[in-house]
């Protein structure tokens, strides 16, 4: 299958030419973080001016936001300026649009040159902005439903094998020349691939290239992919093939698919350091000596077998056989001197790439640290989500976020919210109806003074309404006299305590019930049933949310675990080491044995005749001797030496031009020739659901 010789052989030639010439680690940035005091590569440019390069650098992080097929929707560009000279004014160039201090209240002027002038107070400066412009690495995700393409909308819910493809179409390239020809040379971005599967629905997954970690419960997968560095390199298709895209195969039942996670970032190149060559060039030279030391142990043993034959099927040719497997033992002694030669070249060059490979191993700490700052990023953007829906709630943390996004949505549910928005509601009734209190009493004892009023009517004889009396006050049917006396009677009963204490529970009696019919009215109604929808869209809101960090949360526990794998390949390679140590003691061992047996030879000639049955029983050893130098000669060396005794130089020089291409490539939004700068790219898919 063409998948192993695809991932073996390229990081076998990309990782060997590494370690082999720098014995330095290739991650530099996992996504974004730069290790302190790990000696970088640095440029000519940069060489020259390192006080720049620490007075101001620009680390940039591009987030696209695109759909379930990959096409980007959105592109957030998040900058952070390190002012570590304290510099009162700071200019930067950028094409971003609609840009905003997201850290602090530093504000910028536009200059003659376009270029924002900021008032950095000595500070570091953080800003987001948005900008329309191609990718460097154009992503597209293909779905195939038991071989046939298929949307991705189309395929939620649906069952059957399912193949999902990434590819990744680099766009970013630059001209430079290589021997004395133009030639396009790529910017070398590493593609790293985060997803993970639920296996109550998915079964016998697979990867292209990458990493499986199965919990159980889910599968979270790590592709990788290196677009545009097979081109710059110009290997042989046929024997070498670096990936430009991850594949992932499984069979699926009611297919669903939450977000993925792409990190795409070119630090691997841009911190590669190829001027020490020696190494890899003295690795070369040894398999040359081993290569010419087998042919010469090849040759010998075979001269020595054909020689006991003979000597076995004639022994009246003992003397001239005798004269054969000498020579053949005395080109043994030759070919096992030089076999013991190339093999402690062979040891020493083993021993740089585990001096290297532990270096790779040490920069794990930073692939996990750029991997939480990520995962820190996604909480801050979660915590500002959660402010600006108006929802106070404890700043989330990679431990706490769970618990703290479950209280949120507890205190969403549906009955505790209606709850509280008709307390709310009562509440705002209640202080306007309190408002009326005094027009309401006022209209309460009114009634109740007509009330009185009739009563003392009938009292005096005069039995009528409040309204007849009025009237017939106006028409002058009652005496004054009669008149004062009823005033004064109502007057007294008004200001008795029985009729306050009634036209008190009267006025409250009436307010309670303008209260109720108040929050019958549909205007309550309606406002208690839009804060319960609003509690439930945003209870929504939130679960899609955890939904999220618990899907990037599974995607860093698994890189946390290949992070660790790699430290256990480090510690591999440090087994190696040992067992070249074994290989150079047997060669030396085999060298002894040879010069023996060639001694021995000697002896033999000279007493010959007294020889032939043990030079029966030497034939049979021989024959397994030159059957086993084959083997060892056609699965050993002959492989190595077709693996290192390419042309290295030209390799080399590509490696070169690509990792100056990398340093040269430090910005996607722009920046200034007085800023040095990186620049990592996040991109998100949409979830697919039925």
């Amino acid at each position: 299958m063409k998948q192993g010789k695809t991932l073996g052989k390229a990081l076998a030639i990309v990782l060997s030419c590494t370690v082999a010439c720098t014995g330095v680690g290739v991650l530099a940035y996992a996504v974004g973080v730069q290790s302190k005091g790990e000696n970088t590569a640095q440029s000519s440019s940069q060489a020259a001016s390192p006080q720049k390069h620490e007075a101001i650098a620009k680390d940039e992080t591009v987030y696209v936001l695109a759909g379930a097929d990959g096409a980007a929707k959105k592109i957030i560009v998040s900058d952070w300026i390190k002012n570590v000279a304290k510099d009162a004014t700071v200019r930067d160039k950028s094409e971003l649009q609609n840009v905003q201090n997201v850290k602090g209240d530093e504000s910028y002027t536009m200059n003659e040159n376009n270029m924002r002038v900021w008032d950095a107070q000595g500070n570091d400066l953080y800003y987001q902005g948005d900008i329309r412009k191609e990718l460097p690495v154009e992503l597209s995700v293909r779905y195939e439903l038991d071989g046939k393409p298929i949307s991705p909308q189309d395929l939620a819910g649906k069952s059957g094998k399912v193949t999902i493809r990434f590819r990744y179409k680099n766009n970013q390239s630059q001209m430079v020349t290589i021997d004395g020809k133009q030639e396009n040379i790529y910017v070398p971005f590493v593609m790293l691939t985060g997803l993970m599967l639920d296996n109550d629905h998915f079964r016998n997954i697979q990867v292209s290239n990458g990493k499986l970690l199965n919990d159980g419960d889910r599968t979270v997968i790590a592709g990788f992919a290196l677009p545009g560095l097979g081109e710059n390199l110009k290997l042989d298709k046929e024997k070498w093939t670096i990936p430009d895209s991850v594949e992932i195969t499984a069979d699926a039942q009611d297919f669903e698919l939450m977000t993925t996670v792409t990190i795409a970032t070119n630090e691997v190149f841009s911190d590669l350091d190829l001027s020490q060559v020696d190494s890899l060039d003295d690795l070369s030279k040894a398999v040359d000596q081993l290569t010419g030391a087998m042919d010469q142990l090849m040759d010998g043993s075979s001269k020595l077998y054909g020689g006991l034959t003979t000597l076995v099927s004639k022994s009246g040719e003992l003397i001239a056989g005798i004269d054969q497997l000498a020579a053949g033992s005395k080109q043994l002694a030759d070919g096992a001197g030089s076999l013991d030669s190339g093999a402690a070249d062979l040891q020493a060059g083993v021993k740089k790439i585990a001096e290297g490979l532990g270096t790779l191993s040490s920069n794990s700490q930073i692939l996990n640290a750029g991997a939480k700052q990520v995962f820190e990023s996604l909480l801050s953007a979660a915590d500002t989500q959660l402010a600006a829906a108006g929802i106070k709630a404890q700043k989330l943390t990679i431990d706490n976020y769970g618990k703290v996004l479950d209280g949120v949505l507890s205190s969403l549910d549906e009955t505790a919210v209606r709850k509280l928005a008709e307390q709310t509601a009562r509440k705002q009734v209640e202080a306007a109806v309190k408002a009326k209190q005094g027009e309401i009493k006022a209209q309460v004892t009114a009634a109740v003074q007509d009330q009185v009023l009739e009563g003392v009517l009938a009292a005096v004889g005069k039995p009528m309404t409040a309204k007849e009396y009025q009237a017939a006050v106006q028409a002058g049917l009652i005496p004054q006299a009669v008149q004062q006396q009823v005033s004064a009677a109502v007057e007294q009963q008004m200001a008795s305590g029985d009729i306050q204490t009634k036209i008190s529970a009267a006025t409250q009696q009436q307010m309670n019930a303008l209260i109720e019919q108040n929050m019958k009215s549909e205007q309550v109604t309606s406002q208690i049933n839009e804060a319960v929808q609003k509690a439930k869209a945003g209870a929504a809101s939130i679960q899609s949310l955890k939904t999220q960090l618990d899907s990037y949360k599974q995607f860093y526990q698994g890189l946390l675990t290949y992070t660790a794998g790699v430290d256990q390949a480090g510690s591999g390679a440090g087994e190696l080491k040992a067992g070249t140590d074994t290989l150079k003691k047997g060669t030396s061992d085999l060298k002894n044995g040879a010069d023996n047996l060639n001694t021995g030879v000697g002896s033999l000639q000279e007493g010959s005749g007294a020889l032939v049955n043990g030079v029966k029983q030497l034939q049979s050893g021989a024959m397994q001797l030159d059957s086993g130098l084959k083997e060892f000669n056609e699965q050993g060396v002959k492989k190595l030496s077709d693996a290192v005794n390419g042309d290295v130089n030209s390799l080399l020089t590509r490696l070169r031009a690509t990792c100056d291409v990398s340093r040269s490539y430090k910005s996607f939004s722009g920046i200034s020739d007085e800023m040095d700068g990186q620049v990592k790219f996040i991109y998100r898919t949409d979830s697919i659901k039925q």
